[in-house]
Parts: structure tokens; sequence; C-alpha cells
């Protein structure tokens, strides 16, 4: 049962992060190709990162089902292309979405080659924003990975939750539901609350006038 839930948690995060991807492509007026390039990277460039690190083999060569997924999201996007590229917000719930699902995959892809919990919250960073660092500059927009926003502080957190959860006896379903639903909330909240980090600005200059 835990495989399975963690199976559909890849393929559901898959096409998040991948019409997160597409939809800023068609956004940038990319062709066909050029946009699911974009959505594909922004779906498996996380995971690819990590199971490099780990040292497994990569997830997507594995089977065709992550090129397939792509597709289908690619053609999601064509067919509601009205309401999924004209509304801003669409992204965000995409990319939150994406976001929590792959942090929470990292997280236990790691523990399961036995590494210890804060290599998992580490390769649960990577493995949720990494993705949409690539994105970014694929379609030339500056990283939101690197932005004020909370968005890797979130995928933190989540993490923190988990290894929590887990010292507490929690199921590993449960502490995968409890990961994602702190990085969500957490990026609702600093949406609607405008939460940031502290930005690092280079001192005045105090021999200009």
């Amino acid at each position: 049962m835990e495989e399975t839930f963690l199976n559909a948690i890849e393929v559901i995060g898959t096409i998040a992060f991948a019409i997160s991807g597409i939809r800023l492509a068609a956004f940038r007026r990319f062709d066909w190709f050029g946009a699911y390039t974009v959505g594909l990277v922004t779906a498996i460039g996380g995971g690819t990162l990590r199971d490099l690190l780990l040292d497994i083999p990569v997830f997507w060569m594995q089977t065709w089902l992550y090129l397939g997924v792509t597709g289908i999201s690619l053609a999601v996007v064509i067919l509601f292309r009205k309401m999924l590229v004209s509304n801003n917000r669409m992204l965000f719930i995409f990319d939150t979405l994406g976001l929590a699902l792959f942090v929470v995959i990292g997280i236990q892809k790691t523990l399961a080659t036995g590494y210890p919990m804060w290599v998992g919250i580490v390769m649960g960073v990577i493995t949720g924003s990494f993705g949409g660092v690539l994105r970014d500059i694929l379609i030339n927009e500056q990283p939101l990975f690197f932005r004020k926003d909370i968005y890797a502080t979130a995928c933190i957190a989540g993490g923190i939750v988990y290894w929590g959860a887990w010292g507490a006896g929690l199921g590993a379903v449960g502490c995968q539901i409890a990961c994602a639903l702190v990085i969500i909330l957490l990026r609702m909240c600093a949406i609607r609350w405008n939460w940031h980090l502290p930005v690092l600005s280079p001192l005045p200059d105090k021999t200009r006038k």
C-alpha cells in the first residue's frame, strides 16, 4: 500500500510540475516541443539530481511513464490554455502541489537507501526545487528558489515536520501527509500575508550623495 501511495504521489507531482513548466513556456510563446521540454525538465530535474547524488538508478530512465505523463500535461495545457496560462494563481497551485509532493518523495527515497533523516531533508529540498530552478533558467527568469519567497524554507520546514512525526511514531504515510500539508500551508500563508525572508542587501555607500 505504501509503495502504491508513493507511486501515486510521484505521478501527481510530475503532472503538477510539468503543467507549471509548460504554462510558463506558453506564456513565453514557446512552440509545443519547447514547452514539452520545459515541462519535462521541471518534472524530472530535481529527481534526477537526487538519484545521481544517492548513486541509484535515475527514476525516469526505468520507465517511459514520466515522458508520457508530461505529454498528457502538455495536452491539458493546450486544451485549457485560456484558464491555465492567463491565471497566475494556477502557477502557484501547480508549483506548490508539485513542490510538496516531490519533497515527500525525495525524503522517502533517501531514507530507503539508508541515509539519515538530515540527508533526507536536503534531498527533499533538492527534489522539490531543482526542477523549478532549471525551468526558470530555461525561460530566462530569476529562479524562484533564490528569491525572498517562502520556497526552500517551506521545504525544510516540511522535512523537519516529517522528522518529528517519524520520531513520534507516526506511520510513513502519516509522516508524508504531514510534510506535504505543512509545505502547502506555509506557501499559502506566505502569499496571503506576504511572508518572506529578509533580503541580503549591500551596505549603503555613504560616499554617495
